[in-house]
């Protein structure tokens, strides 16, 4: 009974620590995203909510939804990234998931 305890403790102390290092290796880079903001720039302001040809992105993650209608979290901005739609080509084999990060970083400081 006692080493299915020890096991069991040492799983449990195993995923804590592979679920923060997961946490850590999601979180991007606000510095880099700016560059790789360069190419949306074409077709998004960063500095307004004006529209270009795309949404304006200023207070992106401070607004209650998306033009799609959908919360603007982390994983919903992601998902228009990879799928585009609505004009915005999809960018989920253009960009690399660390780049994306980094963009997601970057917006969130917008």
């Amino acid at each position: 009974m006692r080493s299915k305890l020890i096991v069991f403790g040492l799983c449990a102390v195993l995923s804590c620590s592979l679920a923060m290092g997961a946490d850590k290796k999601k979180a991007g880079d606000a510095e880099k995203g700016k560059e790789v903001f360069q190419q949306c720039g074409v077709c998004h302001n960063s500095d307004s909510t004006e529209k270009k040809m795309g949404p304006g992105l200023k207070g992106l993650f401070q607004n209650e939804k998306m033009n799609n209608g959908k919360k603007p979290t982390e994983a919903n901005v992601r998902e228009k990234v990879d799928e585009g739609g609505n004009g915005m080509p999809s960018y989920k084999e253009m960009l690399s998931d660390e780049e994306k990060n980094d963009l997601i970083a970057y917006l969130k400081t917008l």
